[in-house]
């Protein structure tokens, strides 16, 4: 008999871990200006419960101190000590390579000029001989310093990246990320880079080191880079759906993006979880019913928002893991109840 790969917890998640690793974007907020309904609540919850939050994102624009402040202005209490960024992590692998003072040169955002500095790196210009390069988002990046960039890394330069995120929330839809741009470069210089954001490993083993955790949980809404982050630093996961996940990228999420636990919003880490059980070809939980059928993907019963979304993805993933492909769901619809708040 399958085995859904969500797991139960009989108690909330805020006391049965010990430490929170959120992403923001799609999460916590969107584009840094809107909060998502409800976060600030739930993650006060989680707080109050004894679960220590950690604020973990792949955008390496911005400083810790700067994205404690755009939390606190939102409702959520953050001190510079509770993030990590991606730039941070970056940093730590420059200086596991060069060691303190190594000579780097850097194409981003403030965030990540702050970050190699801090880590005891000088920032050097592109023309004065680094001994590596490291790359991050930056909305406001001239033309001109991608070029160079991008023949200094052709001719030689070691490159970190600080993350390879393809597409970002902002409050005007998803756009291109820093992933795109690494696929530029990649091409034009025919060389790819070590990458530290999610889903590689280094900045969640940052956040743990940093923030401290025996037990973390890794809380995020892109399968790509937060969930399939956690299987790859062999922590459990939270997928919420305030972000860019939705029904057709759910249903479709192959067997190392697919998270531990599943709730539409960040009032997850404040309940149990059910496990989803299987009689025959349906999956059942909280009411629910979902099976794989010849003419779709079919819910029927009554339940929670959140348990709909569990009937759903346990019968997808097993049909696909039995057939090779996803079920059809052009015909199915997802109830009001069950709509994320974004």
């Amino acid at each position: 008999m399958a085995i859904s790969p969500l797991r139960a917890c009989e108690q909330p998640l805020s006391n049965a871990y010990d430490l929170a690793m959120l992403d923001l974007d799609g999460v916590v907020y969107v584009g840094g200006e809107t909060a998502i309904p409800g976060a600030a609540t739930h993650l006060a919850q989680a707080r109050a419960a004894g679960m220590r939050l950690a604020f973990v994102t792949n955008n390496a624009a911005r400083s810790p101190e700067e994205v404690a402040g755009r939390l606190t202005a939102l409702g959520v209490a953050a001190d510079r000590e509770d993030v990590v960024t991606s730039a941070q992590a970056a940093a730590g692998l420059l200086v596991e390579r060069l060691g303190a003072g190594g000579r780097v040169a850097q194409l981003g955002g403030p965030g990540l000029e702050w970050a190699l500095t801090d880590a005891g790196l000088l920032v050097v210009d592109i023309d004065d001989e680094p001994a590596a390069l490291a790359t991050g988002y930056g909305p406001d990046l001239p033309w001109r310093d991608i070029m160079r960039a991008a023949v200094a890394i052709r001719d030689g330069v070691p490159w970190v990246a600080s993350n390879a995120d393809a597409t970002i929330p902002t409050r005007f839809g998803v756009a291109p990320g820093h992933g795109a741009l690494v696929e530029m470069i990649a091409r034009f210089a025919g060389v790819r880079p070590q990458v530290a954001g999610k889903p590689e490993r280094p900045l969640l083993d940052e956040t743990v080191r940093r923030v401290g955790g025996r037990n973390p949980l890794m809380v995020g809404d892109r399968l790509d880079t937060d969930i399939e982050g956690a299987h790859n630093a062999e922590v459990d996961s939270l997928l919420v759906l305030t972000g860019v996940t939705g029904l057709d990228e759910l249903v479709a999420a192959e067997p190392g993006q697919r998270p531990t636990y599943l709730a539409r919003d960040l009032g997850g880490l404040n309940a149990a979880q059910p496990e989803p059980a299987r009689q025959s070809s349906r999956w059942t939980v909280g009411g629910w019913t979902a099976e794989a059928t010849p003419g779709g993907l079919e819910v029927t019963g009554a339940g929670s928002g959140d348990d709909w979304w569990r009937a759903v993805a346990s019968a997808s993933w097993s049909h696909a893991d039995e057939t090779g492909q996803a079920p059809d769901i052009s015909r199915l619809g997802v109830p009001d109840h069950a709509r994320p708040a974004r």
